[in-house]
C-alpha cells in the first residue's frame, strides 16, 4: 500500500475552528474546600448580606457619635461606661445619651450606638468614666450591614477561576458546594517499537517514554485528568484495540509517536478504523509540529483525538498551541488569548521564520537593567534540554520572513 500523503497543511486558526464541533464534557459539583483553582460553570450570587448586622471594625467603645463632638486631647468629652458587648452575642442593652459600651473588633453594635471610639483615643478611669480625646463621625470604625457583600449581589461570573480569597468569601456566605466544569479525562497513548517504560534502561536504538509523562503533566496543569495508557507496539491490531479502549474511557485521546512515514501510516489506518472516525487535520502549518493529526472519533464523531509528533519538543509545542485550547474547550472554559500568560520582551538576536509555516521559537528570559530580553534557545526538536532551559515561546507569524534583534516580541510563558 502506498504511504498516506499529508493533506493540505492547515493553519493553526483552521485547526482551532474544528473545536466547536466537540461538545464540552459537562459539569460536576465539588466541595468548597476543594474548589480552589476550579472554574465556575455559572454565576454565583450572595444568598445573604455580609455583614448581616452593624459591627465594630476596631477595638474600642460603642458610642453615639454626637456625644463625642468637639472632643480633643486638650478638651476631652466624658461618657459613662455601662458594660461590655461579648463577641458572638446580641448586646443586652443599648447606648443612651452620654453612655458607652466596650466592644471588641467584630462585635455587634448595641442599639443607639452609631460609631466606635478607638481605644487609642480614649482612657478608661477607675470610676467607669470614659475620657474621649478625639471626636468620631457617625459610621466611623463601624461596618454597615451589607457593606462587604449585599444580599443578591453577583459575586462571580461564569468562567472565573477561584482563588484562595474567593474561597474565603464563599465560606463567609455559607456556600458549601459549587458547580464547576468537569475535568476532561485524557487518555495518553505512546506508540513505537523503540519506546520503553521510564523505569527500564533503554537498549540500543531505544528511548524512554518521556512524551507520555510530559503530556500528562501538561494535561494536569491545565485542569484535565491524565490517564497514561502505556506503550503500544507498531502493530495494527494492538494499536486499534488500544485506541478503541481509550475511546470508551476518555473524553480526549492523545497518541504520541508515529513520526516516521510508515508508522504514521499505521497510526492513521488504526484511527480510520475506529467507529465514526473522520480525519479532520493531517498536517499543520506550524514549526515544530507539522505531522499533527486531529480526528473526530466515536459515536457521531463526538470525541476528539489529537495525534502528537514523536519528537518531545514538537509534541510539547503542539500541546501548548493546540492541545491546551482543545482541553479548555472541552472543559467549557473561556479561551485564553492566545493561551496562558505572556510578557513582552526584546529579542536578543535576529530570527529567520519558517517558510510557509507559523514558527514557534523557545526562548529564555533575561533582565539587563530596564530591558527584558528574550534569548532564543535553539536545538533540534528531538531534544528535551532546550525546552527545559526555556521560559516560553515566541511565535513568528505565517508569511513573516523573520524578526530582528531588539524587536519587541510577545513571549507566551510555559505553565
Amino acid at each position: 500500500m502506498p504511504p498516506l500523503e499529508f493533506f493540505r497543511l492547515q493553519t493553526r486558526q483552521e485547526v482551532l475552528a474544528f473545536y466547536p464541533r466537540f461538545a464540552p464534557v459537562g459539569t460536576e459539583e465539588v466541595e468548597l474546600a476543594g474548589a480552589v483553582g476550579r472554574v465556575l460553570a455559572g454565576p454565583v450570587s450572595a444568598p445573604e448580606a455580609v455583614p448581616s448586622f452593624l459591627r465594630a471594625s476596631m477595638d474600642g467603645y460603642a458610642v453615639r457619635a454626637r456625644d463625642s463632638f468637639g472632643a480633643s486631647v486638650g478638651a476631652p468629652q466624658y461618657l459613662e461606661i455601662k458594660g461590655e458587648v461579648a463577641m458572638g452575642a446580641v448586646p443586652d442593652r443599648g447606648v443612651g445619651p452620654g453612655e458607652a459600651l466596650r466592644v471588641p473588633t467584630g462585635a455587634m453594635l448595641p442599639a443607639g450606638a452609631d460609631a466606635v471610639v478607638m481605644i487609642e483615643y480614649a482612657a478608661q478611669h477607675p470610676d467607669q468614666t470614659l475620657e474621649v480625646r478625639r471626636a468620631v463621625a457617625p459610621g466611623e470604625n463601624v461596618l454597615q450591614p451589607g457593606e462587604d457583600v449585599r444580599a443578591g449581589e453577583q459575586l462571580f461570573a461564569a468562567g472565573v477561576r477561584l482563588r484562595p480569597q474567593d474561597i474565603g468569601l464563599l465560606a463567609a456566605l455559607g456556600i458549601t458546594r459549587l458547580t464547576v466544569p468537569r475535568r476532561p479525562r485524557v487518555a495518553i497513548l505512546s506508540s513505537g517499537d523503540e519506546i520503553v517504560p521510564i523505569d527500564q534502561k533503554p537498549g540500543p536504538g531505544q528511548v524512554r517514554d518521556a512524551n507520555a509523562y510530559l503530556a500528562a503533566a501538561q494535561v494536569r496543569a491545565w485542569g484535565g485528568l491524565p490517564l497514561i495508557k502505556g506503550i503500544i507496539a507498531d502493530d495494527f491490531p494492538a494499536l486499534r484495540a488500544a485506541l478503541a479502549a481509550a475511546l470508551i474511557e476518555a473524553d480526549l485521546i492523545l497518541i504520541s509517536g508515529g513520526s516516521s512515514v510508515g508508522v504514521r501510516d499505521l497510526t492513521l489506518s488504526a484511527i480510520r478504523d475506529l467507529p465514526g472516525a473522520v480525519i479532520l487535520v493531517h498536517g499543520v502549518a506550524i514549526r515544530p509540529g507539522k505531522p499533527t493529526i486531529l480526528a473526530a472519533v466515536g459515536e457521531d464523531g463526538a470525541q476528539p483525538l489529537l495525534g502528537l509528533p514523536g519528537h518531545p519538543a514538537s509534541a510539547a509545542v503542539v500541546m501548548e498551541v493546540l492541545g491546551r485550547p482543545l482541553l479548555e474547550h472541552l472543559a467549557g472554559l473561556k479561551p485564553q488569548a492566545p493561551w496562558g500568560r505572556s510578557v513582552t520582551a526584546a529579542l536578543s538576536r535576529n530570527l529567520a521564520g519558517a517558510s510557509g509555516r507559523e514558527d514557534y521559537v523557545r526562548v529564555r528570559l533575561r533582565r539587563e537593567g530596564d530591558t527584558l530580553w528574550a534569548e532564543p534557545v535553539l536545538g533540534p526538536s528531538g531534544l528535551l534540554s532546550p525546552l527545559v532551559k526555556s521560559d516560553g515561546l515566541v511565535m513568528i507569524p505565517l508569511g513573516v520572513e523573520g524578526l530582528f534583534k531588539g524587536e519587541q516580541v510577545v513571549v507566551r510563558l510555559f505553565g
